[in-house]
């Protein structure tokens, strides 16, 4: 069961932090959230008493360009690719 906090919603996973500090991350939030194994890079921030962990994205979503990038839906897209996308026809 999950419950909302402040605005964040509890997925009802709990696991332990072990000797050297780290914690497993379940495979179903990870491919939730699309986070390749041994490939993304995780933001750590803090906030109060709360560790935030977010999928870093330095560059466009689907071709990895970066320089002036917008935002749609939570991905991080360059102009070059939203105008591919207004351009493809679609089934």
């Amino acid at each position: 069961m999950s419950k909302k906090t402040d605005g964040v919603k509890s997925t009802g996973v709990m696991r332990k932090v072990d000797q050297l500090g780290r914690v497993v991350i379940p495979k179903e939030l990870r491919m939730a959230l699309d986070i390749e194994d041994n490939k993304d890079l995780l933001e750590i921030y803090v906030e109060g008493d709360k560790i935030i962990l977010k999928k870093f994205a330095s560059g466009c979503t689907f071709c990895g360009k970066e320089g002036v990038l917008s935002s749609f839906r939570g991905k991080i897209i360059c102009p070059d690719c939203i105008n591919e996308i207004k351009e493809t026809e679609m089934f």
